[in-house]
Parts: structure tokens; sequence; C-alpha cells
């Protein structure tokens, strides 16, 4: 099944586990119909399977021995037939669980997609991760549950009812409170027993995504000899995830003792009365051996049916953990009938922009009007609402008041996609995909063709070192581009960015990986980047912005000085200072 993530938002997705479940399987009815038949028909079967028993106790008693040897061989035909059509749900069963999970994989994903930035910057990316599995690994124990647990307990107990009812009446009516008592039993049980599965899996949720974020920064914890801190934080978690997993499990025997003392009582008032009723010869041996058979053979289905009631609701406690986390509504949303961003100028402008982080007020009535093809140059101290700006202006936050346009459009009324298609940014870290470099710097532009990658790779001196390495341009990077150093990341990303071809570029610490050497050498490459294109570039290194048309400083939100390079320095303010202060090209905070 193929999803368009574009269009996810409109695709009425239930939040509940049963629902959703059922949102998933009813994508796949043919097979689902075909599973639950198999199954009805072999459980049927296998239960009255026990009625041989009886006919062949009946012939053997009655000294029939023709009729006893034709039901005695019949019987494995029989057997066969039933495993065989058991088969045929195994096969349907597969196709069903396979292309649910799948579903469920693609209909997550495209969901998550459409997510905000904060929703990302909050959550561990092994935890949502994590999540998914807890979904899409469901669907593989929740169907096998459903169609040869439940459903066959279900139907084996219809048929076992009926005929210990063809038996003796009182005998089918203790079978039937035990049935009623151990459902109502189990039911009562499974409510707890969801909430601890689900405390189960958010702890193990917590630990996965502990332990992917350490793994990820395991230079950083080597580097700060933390290797100690970080074990002994990973022991809590996992005395936590042990806690929660004995408790789990220890619910689950709890409730087979209580099903075992049921069954117990049960059995024995039925046994008695079957008893008594052979030595009457009400009963016939061959109807007492038949009820004997049944029993042994749902004994195990009576014995567990909690088992069955509990994983499925461990299941499902697991599936809400995930879904309570991912299908929370969208931060940021296309309005309706938002149309695609016409971007042809590249004109920027702010018009009394307030945004606020909680309480804390980053920009409060701004205004800035950046000119079609204007480049501009923003400096400020951190904290001065730099990485704020080029936030809010590819709409990773929604403001409080005001409006910024492009080209006359307000972002908020234009599609996203539209928007961050028009925009391309070069991150001070920039993100890699453990992919080929060659998938890396075309993935703006991925019909590009070999030449037009090797092409900006050169403009951006990237080709030469990409050369060098095994496998030049089908080299994989490595997760987040661990594999390359933070200057051959940062040229990748130059690269990428020139080949995405947008009409506003964004530059943030575009060259703060670089030495000397080699940001003087790509400052070409970078000049050709910005060319007949709206540039916003923000840098500590002052040296990069000296050829800006203009410069303007940040402090707490607001614009304090707003010039050419030259200018600024003239007026001796906050920028002359910062410039004055330079070690090395770089600001002293």
């Amino acid at each position: 099944m193929k999803l368009n993530p574009s269009t996810i938002e409109q695709v009425n997705i239930p939040n509940t586990p049963y629902r959703f479940f059922v949102h998933i399987i009813g994508k796949h009815k043919g097979w689902a119909t075909l599973a639950v038949l198999a199954v009805v028909v072999a459980a049927g079967a296998s239960a009255a399977s026990s009625y041989f028993f009886k006919l062949i106790i009946d012939a053997v008693e009655s000294s029939d021995l023709e009729a006893a040897l034709m039901w005695g061989l019949l019987y494995p035909f029989y057997i066969l037939i039933t495993q065989l059509v058991y088969r045929i749900s195994g096969y349907a069963g597969a196709h069903l669980t396979n292309d649910s999970n799948r579903t469920a994989t693609n209909v997550l994903m495209s969901y998550i997609l459409k997510h905000s930035h904060s929703y990302f910057i909050d959550r561990f990316a092994g935890s949502i991760s994590n999540k998914i599995k807890n979904v899409t690994s469901a669907f593989d124990e929740m169907i096998p549950d459903i169609l040869w647990a439940h459903l066959n307990a279900v139907v084996a107990f219809l048929v076992t009812f009926g005929l210990i009812l063809s038996v003796d009446l009182q005998s089918g009516l203790i079978f039937v409170g035990l049935i009623l008592l151990l459902l109502a039993v189990n039911q009562r049980f499974s409510k707890t027993k969801a909430l601890v599965a689900k405390e189960n899996a958010a702890a193990g949720s917590l630990l996965q995504g502990y332990l992917v974020d350490a793994l990820s920064n395991i230079h950083t914890i080597r580097q700060y000899v933390r290797r100690d801190f970080e074990f002994t934080e990973v022991q809590k978690l996992t005395q936590n995830k042990f806690e929660k997993g004995v408790r789990n499990w220890l619910y689950t025997e709890k409730l087979l003792t209580v099903n075992s003392l049921i069954l117990f009582v049960f059995a024995t008032m039925m046994f008695w009365r079957l008893v008594t009723q052979w030595g009457e010869g009400v009963v016939s041996t061959g109807e007492f051996v038949l009820v004997l058979a049944l029993m042994s053979n749902i004994t195990g289905t009576l014995l567990f049916i909690g088992r069955a009631f509990n994983a499925t609701a461990r299941t499902a406690g697991e599936l809400r953990e995930g879904l309570d986390d991912i299908l929370v509504p969208y931060e940021i949303v296309d309005v309706k009938g938002a149309k695609p961003l016409v971007a042809e100028g590249g004109q920027i402008e702010w018009s009394d922009v307030t945004f606020k982080f909680g309480e804390l007020a980053v920009f409060e009535n701004f205004n800035l009007t950046i000119k079609p093809k204007q480049k501009l140059g923003l400096v400020g101290s951190s904290g001065a609402g730099k990485s704020t700006f080029v936030s809010l202006l590819l709409r990773q936050h929604d403001i409080l008041a005001g409006q910024i346009t492009i080209d006359g459009q307000d972002i908020s009324t234009i599609t996203q996609d539209s928007l961050r298609e028009a925009i391309a940014l070069v991150p001070q870290e920039p993100s890699l995909f453990h992919r080929t470099i060659k998938e890396n710097i075309a993935y703006g532009k991925p019909e590009a063709t070999l030449d037009e990658i090797i092409e900006v790779a050169k403009k951006a001196e990237a080709h030469d070192f990409i050369m060098r390495l095994p496998l030049g341009y089908d080299t994989l990077v490595g997760e987040r581009g661990v594999k390359l150093s933070g200057g051959q990341k940062q040229r990748v990303a130059i690269a990428r960015a020139m080949l995405k071809n947008a009409p506003i570029l964004i530059l943030d610490e575009a060259t703060s990986a670089l030495d000397s050497t080699s940001e003087q050498a790509i400052q070409k490459a970078l000049h050709t980047l910005m060319e007949g294109k709206t540039v916003i570039a923000i840098a500590h290194r002052l040296s990069t912005l000296r050829e800006m048309d203009r410069i303007v400083v940040l402090e707490n939100g607001e614009i304090t000085e707003d010039g050419n390079h030259n200018e600024l320095l003239a007026r001796k303010g906050h920028y002359a200072q910062l410039w004055e202060h330079q070690a090395g090209g770089f600001i002293v905070e």
C-alpha cells in the first residue's frame, strides 16, 4: 500500500489500539476473510474430532468391529484434512500479518514526517524508532493471537459446549458457567495487564532511546571520560526495565494460578456428574470418553485463556504507548486551501513579528525587509535570535503575531513543502545520511546526473577528497557522516545546496568547520552559489561577511545596527567592537 506523505494529515487515523488495528486490517479484507474462514472451519473440525472416540468406543461395545475399523481408519484422514485447512489459514495469515505490518509502518512514517521541528527536538530518535517498532510488531503478535488463540478458542468452546450438551444438559451448563467465569475473571485482569504492559513498553522505549543517544555520542563520552557515568545511567534504566518486565511477567503467572483453581473446581463438578450418570446407565461409555477427550483437548486453552488475554492486552499496551506519542496532533499545519509558494525575486519581509519560547520573548514587533537578491549578513552574540530567525523563516515554529512574507506571500498561508523547496540551507552542523556521497549531494535533486553531482562537488572543493576515498562517490559516509571530517561534511553540504539551486540561500556558519586555507579556497564557490539569490548568512567569523550587501546586528531580538561592513566599522558601534575583538576571525563571546 503506497501513501503520499503530503496528504497523510487528511487521512483519518484512529489513535486507540483496537481502532487503529481494525483500520489497518480493513485495508486487507481479502486475506483477513480467508484467514478467519479457514480458522473457523479448522478449529471446528479439530474440536469435533473427539467425536470419533465416541463412535469407535460405542462400536467396540456393541461388537460392531466393522464400524470400529471404519471410524478408526477415517480418523487419520480427518485429521489430515483439518491440518490442511489450518495451513490455508497460515498462508492467509502470513500475507495478512506482513501486509498489515508494512501498511502500519507506511502510515506511521508518513504521519511522523509531517511533525514539526519541535516534535523531534523534544524526543530521542531512537525512542521514536522504538515506538514505531512497538506498533508495527504488534501486528506480528496480535494477528496470530486473534486467529489461532482467540478465534480458535471461541470455535472450540462452541463445538465443545454443543457436544457436551448433547451428552448431558447439566454438564453442558457447568461448562458454560466455567467459560463465563473464566472470561469475567480474565477480562478484569486484562485491564490492569494493559497498564502494566504499557509501563513495561515505556521503560523499553526510554532505555532504547538512551542507548541510541549514548552510542551516537560515543566520541564525546570517550573524550570527556564519562563511560562510568553513562554506564551507571544505563544500569538505572535497565533496572527500571527489569522491574517493569518482572511485574509484567508475574502478573500473568498470578492469572494462570487463578485459572487453574477455577478449572479444578468446575472439572471436579462436571466429572462427578458424568461418573454418576454413567453409573446409572444414562451416559454411555462412548459418551463418557467423548467428554473426557473434549475436556482434555480444551484444558490447555481454558488454562491459558488468561495468557491469551494478557498477551493481547500487553501488545495493546505497547501499541497504545507508541500511538499516544506518534499520533499527537500536528503543531504546524498547512491552512485549508494553502497554495504553493511562487518565489521569483526572493524578497523577504518581517512585519511586526512577535515570537516567544515559552515565557521567553525572542522577537517583539520585529521588522525587517530583505530586498530581492540581496545578500544579508546576520551578526550577534549567542542568544541574540539568529538561529530563531532562520527557524521562523523555515516555519519550524509559528509566530504569535505579525507576518513573514516572501515575495508578498504570507508563509503561514502557503504549503510548508513549497516554502522549504524555495530555500537552500547550509547549517553549522551538516546532517548527512548513512548513504553514499553521491546520494547525499543529490538529496535536494534526486534526478541529478553524475556529471551534475561532480560539477557542484568541484565548485565546493569536495571532488578531490571524494576521489581519494575507496569508492569515490559511492563511498558510504557512515551514520551522520561520521567517516568524514567536519570540513569534508561541510563541503558535501555546500555541494548539496548548490545542486538544489533554490532562490533563497541560508548559510548558517557554513564555513565554520573549514580551516583558513579551505575557507579561502571555497569563497569563490560560495560567490558562485550566491549569484542571483537572496542570501542570509550567519557567521561568527566576520571576515566571511565583508562582501555582504548588508549586515544586520541582532541583540536580544532587536536590530541594533544595519549597514555594510565599512559603514558599520565607521559607526564604531557594537559591530566595530566585535571586529576589533576577533581572535583569528571569530567573535569572542
